[in-house]
């Protein structure tokens, strides 16, 4: 029978916000808001933290993660995408015997992820001949009306042509939330890429959302997490 596991990548080598993966974020380490919410959504068989780092590896095992394997130093390197380090895992996994069909790839942080999300990107995974399901939020404004700074120190549009179109005319666009990626076996061992047809897209609210990867960042998750907090 095959069995559901949780991946969380994890490596210890973050520059920007050093050992963000472990650092304190409202009474516990980053990544024990992930464990937590991979535990409550009580789908998975196994919930394991891919890691290059002995102290991550320690922390997670605390949280009631598994450590089986530490990750190589080839797949811990900055410009390292997630897919490979994924795909190691599972070929890790497919080595011990396990039997596997669906593998979901959570982030080490995203404290705002939910267990319900998380199941639900499972159940509409198997509603059809999905590749991936996908944590996304929408653009809080519209993207066909943005511009860039030119060298000459003004602007310049992206899209020029819809300069004079009105926001409710334009399509609604979205991007990654960065939470959660649900795939079956063959997707990642197969390395497709997640923004494609064959993927469905789980809908995060934007409120819900905030990739942490500088302390700027790291300041505005701890500003939603008061405002989550002081609702519970």
């Amino acid at each position: 029978m095959s069995i559901k596991v949780v991946i969380i990548p994890a490596r210890g080598g973050s520059k920007r916000i050093p050992r963000k993966n472990i650092k304190a974020f409202f009474g516990k380490p980053m990544i024990a808001w992930s464990i937590e919410a991979a535990k409550k959504s009580g789908i998975f068989d196994r919930i394991i933290v891919s890691t290059d780092d002995e102290e991550i590896a320690s922390i997670a095992r605390e949280w009631g993660a598994e450590v089986p394997f530490i990750r190589p130093a080839e797949l811990s390197e900055d410009l390292t995408a997630t897919i490979p380090v994924i795909s190691h895992a599972i070929q890790w996994l497919l080595e011990q015997g396990e039997d596997l069909d669906a593998i979901c790839c959570l982030y080490a942080t995203a404290p705002f992820v939910e267990a319900t999300d998380i199941s639900k990107g499972y159940a509409e995974l198997t509603t059809g001949d999905w590749a991936y399901t996908f944590s996304v939020t929408d653009f809080s404004a519209p993207i066909f009306r943005s511009f860039q700074l030119s060298a000459s120190g003004g602007v310049e549009m992206f899209y020029p042509e819809h300069f004079n179109t009105r926001s409710q005319d334009l399509p609604e666009a979205y991007h990654d939330a960065g939470q959660f990626y649900w795939g079956r076996k063959e997707s990642w061992l197969q390395g497709k890429i997640f923004f494609s047809n064959q993927s469905k897209p789980i809908i995060i609210p934007r409120w819900r959302v905030q990739d942490i990867d500088t302390p700027s960042d790291w300041q505005r998750a701890e500003q939603i997490a008061l405002q989550i907090l002081s609702n519970n």
